[in-house]
C-alpha cells in the first residue's frame, strides 16, 4: 500500500480525544472518584415535543428515502424566522441558508471552500481546538489571531497579517473565554474583511446562552456583515441536540452556494426526522431555551460565589456553559487531576494565549458541580 496522503499527517492531534484519555487515566488511579468538569457536552437533551416529532416522523415511510440534498425548505424558513424575530437579521431561505450535519462539519467545509493551498486562515487564540483541522485539510497556512485579555478578549487586529488572508474565524460568545462579543468587534471584523478580501466565519454555537440580561447578538446584524461572511448556527447548545448533528451556515450567498456544492458531492442530505425535529425545535415553545440558559447562569453564579474567597481572580463568564479561570501560579492542571481529583480543561489546549488558564464546564449536574467546587476551593485556598 502507498503511504497515506500528506493531508492526514497535517491534522493536529485531536484535542478532546487526548483530554479524555488523560482524564480516564487519572480516574483509573486508586483514590476518591474523580470529578470531571472539563467536558462541554450538554447534560440535558431537547424538549419532549422535539423528541416526539422525531419519533413520529421516523414511523412514516416517506422518511426513509433520500432527503432533499440541500435541506428541507421548511427547515430553512424556520431558521430564517428565528433570525428575523430574535436577531434582527433578514435571510433568504433559498440562497442564504445551508443545512449541515452539525457545525463541526462546517468548520472543515468552510476552510475547504474558502482557502487555497498556502493561503492564510486566521484563528482565534484562545479558540476552539478543532478549528485547525479544516485549515490542515485545506492545506492552508494557520495564523493565530490573538485575543486580548485586557480588552475583553477582543482580537488584536493590529497584529494580524493582511496579505493573502482567505478567512478569519471568530466565536462569540467565546469558547473557551466565555465572553460575549466586546463592543465594536464585529464592526472591526467587517472593516478588516473589506480591506483584505478575507471572509469572516462567525461561530455562533453559544449565541443564545448569554447572561446578566444580555440579548443574543448575531454577527450578521452588523452593517454590511452579510457582504463579507457567514455565521454558523448550531442546534446543539440552544436545544440540547448535540448528538443529532444538525446545524446551519447562513449569510453570504456565494459562500452558502459553495457549501451546498461541496455537500452535493460529499453526502446525500440529513435524515428527514432529524430535520422535522429541527423544525419543531425552532417553531415550537421556546421556554426550554430560557430554562437551559437560566440553569447555566445559576451555576455560573455558584462558581463565582465559591471561588470569591480564594486566590483566583474573578473568573470570566458572560455566556456559554463555561467559566474561564486564571490559575494561581503554583497550581497546575495536572496537580488538580492527581492531587485534588478534579478535571478542568487546560487553557493551553486552546492556544498559546490560554496558558495559565483553565476552562470549567457548567454542563454538569448541580451535585457534580458542588463536588468539584469543594475540591477547587481547597486547591485555590
Amino acid at each position: 500500500m502507498r503511504p497515506r496522503p500528506a493531508r492526514l499527517d497535517r491534522l493536529p492531534q485531536q484535542y478532546f480525544t487526548a483530554l479524555l484519555a488523560r482524564v480516564a487515566a487519572a480516574a483509573a488511579i486508586e483514590g476518591e472518584p474523580l470529578v470531571d468538569l472539563g467536558r462541554g457536552n450538554p447534560e440535558v437533551g431537547p424538549p419532549d415535543h422535539v423528541v416526539a416529532r422525531l419519533a413520529e416522523t421516523a414511523r412514516e415511510q416517506r422518511s426513509h428515502g433520500y432527503p432533499p440534498f440541500g435541506g428541507m425548505p421548511e427547515l430553512k424558513e424556520a431558521l430564517a424566522d428565528r433570525y428575523r424575530s430574535l436577531y434582527g437579521v433578514e435571510l433568504d431561505p433559498a440562497t442564504e441558508i445551508a443545512v449541515i450535519p452539525g457545525t463541526k462539519t462546517a468548520l472543515v467545509e468552510l476552510a475547504v471552500v474558502l482557502a487555497e493551498l498556502g493561503s492564510r486562515v486566521l484563528l482565534p487564540d484562545p479558540g476552539y481546538p478543532d478549528y485547525p483541522s479544516g485549515v490542515a485539510l485545506a492545506a492552508a497556512q494557520l495564523d493565530a489571531l490573538r485575543l486580548d485579555e485586557n480588552a475583553g478578549w477582543a482580537p488584536r487586529w493590529d497584529e494580524a497579517p493582511r496579505d493573502d488572508v482567505a478567512a478569519v474565524y471568530l466565536n462569540y460568545p467565546s469558547n473557551p473565554c466565555a465572553v460575549a462579543a466586546p463592543p465594536g468587534v464585529f464592526a472591526d471584523a467587517v472593516r478588516f474583511a473589506a480591506e483584505t478580501g478575507a471572509a469572516i466565519v462567525h461561530d455562533f454555537a453559544y449565541g443564545d446562552l448569554v447572561f446578566d440580561g444580555r440579548h443574543p447578538e448575531s454577527f450578521l446584524a452588523t452593517e454590511n456583515a452579510k457582504d463579507h461572511g457567514v455565521e454558523m448556527f448550531s442546534m446543539s447548545k440552544t436545544y440540547g441536540m448535540a448528538g443529532w448533528r444538525l446545524g446551519f451556515v447562513v449569510g453570504h450567498p456565494e459562500i452558502v452556494a459553495r457549501i451546498n456544492l461541496l455537500q452535493d458531492h460529499a453526502r446525500a442530505g440529513i435524515f428527514v426526522p432529524v430535520q422535522e425535529a429541527g423544525i419543531a425545535a425552532l417553531t415550537g415553545p421556546q421556554d426550554s431555551v430560557a430554562t437551559r440558559r437560566d440553569a447555566y447562569e445559576r451555576r455560573r453564579d455558584r462558581v463565582l460565589e465559591a471561588l470569591a474567597g480564594t486566590r483566583v481572580p474573578t473568573p470570566v463568564c458572560e455566556g456559554t456553559f463555561y467559566v474561564w479561570i486564571k490559575l494561581p501560579e503554583d497550581v497546575s492542571l495536572q496537580s488538580l487531576l492527581e492531587v485534588h481529583r478534579v478535571a478542568i480543561a487546560p487553557g493551553e489546549g486552546f492556544g498559546a494565549t490560554g496558558e495559565g488558564w483553565g476552562r470549567l464546564s457548567l454542563a454538569v449536574t448541580d451535585e457534580q458541580l458542588e463536588r468539584g467546587l469543594e475540591r477547587l476551593v481547597r486547591a485555590f485556598a
